[in-house]
Order: structure tokens, then C-alpha cells, then sequence
């Protein structure tokens, strides 16, 4: 019996308050003035961050143009897979009205692409990309390998459908004298991206570092031949090819292209004027029955010229109103009234 006791009180909690359960508690007393004053606090809180927010994306300056019609012949010509040896270019000109000041970047946009099939998320290689194993393209199908069995680098359906069309911008000064806009491909991309998803095996010499590899299908020339004037832009780490592997959620999407160089004359942005887009057009659209356009945009503290926030603060803070005048409606109508409890 004294063996069977002693085991029994060796099982008992500590007699301590947490372990007791006699820890002091609060319980909050709620009121209907605390609750309706927090819900009327927090729909006005969310109605002006939304008018802000909307007011900020208004302040953006963009112009886009949609240059699948306009280049309608490179269109036709890229239909067919058998032309892809065939350059072809075509000039837009148009005409800025109002001056874009401050940093102005430039974007490519594409309607009607599906980045985010399940298959084709997932048919990339994140140990090739980090540099790690070049010969590991197990999740690259239908892309990993050539007819000859040779590995693809980079490997898998993103990266084979790499958007490769070249777009630049001239300002005319006037009908004789056109000058290149200065845009800089270099911080453009997320920093883990650059310095953590994305790493070349051997910064030496790219070329014998992806011997016994292939270029993907669609490229016209390997990884380690992107950037012919930065040579340190090329490999995994190319800032247009990481651009491009971080995948849309939506089938219309935006990626950035270039950022200006505010030098010479456009110390201050760009200047209201003629400019022409000068495009090489290799990607093609019209197959799937799609669009691109090019797009030229500044920011604010809040983004770019969405809505979407701004509308989700503003229809959220009214909401959050209309609940709170709902509530205090019935509490008017209720006070006063004796409640009567049924007895048990």
C-alpha cells in the first residue's frame, strides 16, 4: 500500500499556480460603445489609407503600347517555327505629352500567357540554377535533355519560353537627330534572386563550365552568350533570365525590363517629345492568340498604377461602416427592451 501511495503522489502536478491553474485572468468586459467605437476606429482607418493609396497610384504617369498589331509581318513570320533564323524588326513612333519625372521604367506586358500551369511551374531545376549539379534536369521534362541525350541548361518549360524580344527606345530631337535612351538591365531583379536562387557553378570561364550541356530548344545561343557587352551578366544570373523564372500568378502580367539612366538629357526623366520604339521581334504571340505590349511607367512610395490595394482598403472600410451602423442600429432598437431569460 505505501509503494501504490507513494507512485500516486509522484504523479500529482506541482502544487505551483501555473500548474494548478490559479493564475490570475482578466476577462474583457465588452461594451456596445467599445466594440462599435473599435469598428467605426478601424473603417475609418481603412477608408483613408484606400483613398490614399488610390491617389498615390493615380499619381503615376504610364503609357503603353500594344505592338502585336502594329507589327503585324514579324507576327506572321514568327507563326512559323521554321523562320526562327529570321530577324525582324519594326520601328513604333509616338509622341510623349507630358513629362515622366524621376525614375521611369520600362516593362514588357503579355495577355494571354499561362505562367502559372501547375506543369509548368514545377518543370525548372533548383539545384541547376543555384549552380550546384548542371546535370540534374529530372524535373525538366518534356526539356531536359536533347534527341542526343545531352542535359539542357538551364533546363525546363520556363526557361525555354524565355521572352527574347530586344526594345529600344530613341528620343528624336528632331527629323535628324535620334539619340538612344540610356536603360540600364542591371537592378532589376528581387536580391535573393540574384545572390541566393540564381549562381553560376564557376564565375572563370562560363564557357567550359557548361560543356557537356546544351542550349534550350527555343535559344539561338547558350546561357553564357545573353549579355555580348556585360560579361559578368551572363550564365544563371543573367538579370533578364531571373526576371523571367520568377513566374506570373495571372495569364496578364508585367515583368521588368529596363530602369533609365538619368544622364545627359534626361537628368530629370523624360522629356515631353517624339520617341521611337525600335523592337526585334522574336517572341511570339499570336499562336495561342495572345498580346504584348511595351509599357513605360513610374512609382510612387505605394507602387506602380494598380488599384487593386486601394480598392480592397476603400471597399473593406466601408464595409467594416456598414457593420458598424447595422450594429448600432440594432443596439438602439434593443436598448431599453427587458431581456427575460428562460428559466431552467
Amino acid at each position: 500500500m505505501d509503494n501504490t501511495s507513494q507512485i500516486c503522489q509522484s504523479r500529482l502536478p506541482d502544487n505551483t499556480a501555473l500548474k494548478q491553474q490559479q493564475l490570475p485572468a482578466y476577462q474583457l468586459q465588452l461594451s456596445a460603445t467599445k466594440v462599435l467605437s473599435c469598428f467605426f476606429v478601424t473603417g475609418a482607418f481603412c477608408l483613408g489609407m484606400g483613398i490614399i493609396l488610390i491617389l498615390s497610384a493615380k499619381s503615376t504617369k504610364e503609357i503603353e503600347i500594344n505592338y502585336t498589331n502594329i507589327c503585324v509581318y514579324c507576327a506572321k513570320l514568327r507563326e512559323n517555327a521554321m523562320n526562327f533564323d529570321k530577324e525582324c524588326t519594326c520601328s513604333i513612333p509616338f509622341y510623349l505629352a507630358e513629362t515622366m519625372q524621376g525614375n521611369v521604367y520600362m516593362y514588357y506586358k503579355l495577355y494571354g500567357f499561362y505562367q502559372n500551369l501547375y506543369p509548368y511551374v514545377l518543370s525548372r531545376s533548383n539545384s541547376q540554377l543555384m549552380g550546384r549539379d548542371l546535370k540534374d534536369v529530372g524535373n525538366c521534362a518534356p526539356f531536359s535533355e536533347s534527341q542526343n541525350g545531352t542535359p539542357i541548361a538551364p533546363c525546363g518549360a520556363i526557361a525555354n519560353s524565355i521572352f527574347n524580344d530586344t526594345i529600344i527606345l530613341s528620343y528624336n530631337l528632331n527629323s535628324s537627330i535620334h539619340i538612344k535612351v540610356p536603360m540600364l538591365s542591371s537592378g532589376i531583379t528581387w536580391w535573393t534572386d540574384k545572390h541566393i536562387k540564381f549562381q553560376n557553378p564557376n564565375l572563370n570561364n562560363l564557357s567550359s563550365t557548361f560543356a557537356g550541356t546544351t542550349k534550350p530548344p527555343y535559344w539561338p545561343k547558350p546561357v553564357y552568350e545573353l549579355d555580348e557587352e556585360d560579361a559578368e551578366n551572363n550564365g544563371f544570373i543573367n538579370d533578364d533570365f531571373i526576371v523571367w523564372m520568377r513566374t506570373a500568378a495571372f495569364p496578364t502580367f508585367k515583368k521588368l525590363y529596363r530602369r533609365l539612366s538619368r544622364i545627359q538629357y534626361f537628368t530629370e526623366g523624360l522629356p515631353v517629345g517624339n520617341y521611337t520604339f525600335n523592337i526585334t521581334y522574336n517572341f511570339p504571340v499570336t499562336r495561342f492568340q495572345g498580346e504584348k505590349s511595351v509599357v513605360l511607367s513610374t512609382l510612387t512610395w505605394s507602387g506602380g498604377s494598380s488599384l487593386v490595394l486601394g480598392i480592397t482598403y476603400t471597399v473593406t472600410g466601408a464595409v467594416t461602416w456598414l457593420a458598424s451602423f447595422s450594429m448600432m442600429a440594432i443596439h438602439l432598437m434593443l436598448k431599453g427592451k427587458k431581456v427575460v431569460l428562460p428559466q431552467q
